[in-house]
């Protein structure tokens, strides 16, 4: 069954644009050019996800998602802000206001539709796919194997493990001591995890860039 999508944004182009290659991409997309006309949907059907822009017509996107998350028949559907506003103050309220992400224009579709993928499926509500691209690469979880111009990359088996966690939670910053617990399954030290980065970022070539470190923290899998 394929994913719905609410897209509330006033810039009819856009809208048409986004709902053109999310439906390429397997989801059913619905628009609203006003938070009220996202009002009035929602008494007879709700989406799976919601994307937002900040600066509407009517109500603003911040104040459209409190009415979300103050709603218990909605306050757990996923919201993803789309706005211009990309100060570190406006990030800061849109988390606040229960943002699940916030992706500031100008923004890549894929980029945008890799997170919209990576929330449903830590939610359940998306299956993921068994082959996956990323840049030049082709991942293929049924087969544990990355293929880079029809060659077979030789990862190990927690080289491949690390990459699949980091696919699974696309744009998410993972911590070194999840991907020792609930990865790894063994206990090694913080360093043994950047080593493996190390190697897996060199494997993939032009393609371990995508791999960032969080300083402090871990890691997150990004275009």
């Amino acid at each position: 069954m394929k994913a719905l999508v609410y897209i509330v944004e006033d810039d009819k182009d856009l809208s048409e644009l986004l709902k053109y290659n999310l439906q390429k991409d397997n989801f059913t997309v619905e628009i609203f050019n006003k938070g009220s006309e996202l009002f009035k949907a929602l008494q007879t059907k709700t989406p799976d996800i919601f994307i937002l822009d900040v600066m509407l017509p009517d109500y603003d996107g911040f104040r459209i998602a409190h009415y979300i998350r103050s709603n218990p028949e909605w306050h757990s559907i996923p919201i993803v802000f789309l706005t211009a506003k990309d100060s570190e103050i406006d990030k800061l309220k849109g988390f606040s206001y229960g943002a699940d992400d916030y992706v500031t224009k100008p923004f890549s579709i894929k980029e945008l539709t890799a997170r919209m993928k990576a929330i449903l499926r830590r939610l359940g509500k998306l299956e993921f796919e068994s082959l996956i691209k990323l840049g030049t690469l082709e991942i293929d979880l049924s087969k544990k194997e990355v293929r880079k111009q029809n060659q077979t990359l030789n990862l190990t088996v927690t080289e491949f493990k690390i990459l699949e966690a980091l696919l699974t939670n696309y744009g998410k910053p993972i911590s070194r001591e999840f991907l020792i617990e609930k990865v790894l399954q063994k206990e090694v030290y913080d360093r043994t995890i950047d080593v493996h980065i190390k190697n897996l970022r060199e494997k993939l070539g032009e393609e371990g860039q995508f791999i960032k470190t969080v300083r402090g923290f871990g890691y997150k899998l990004e275009i």
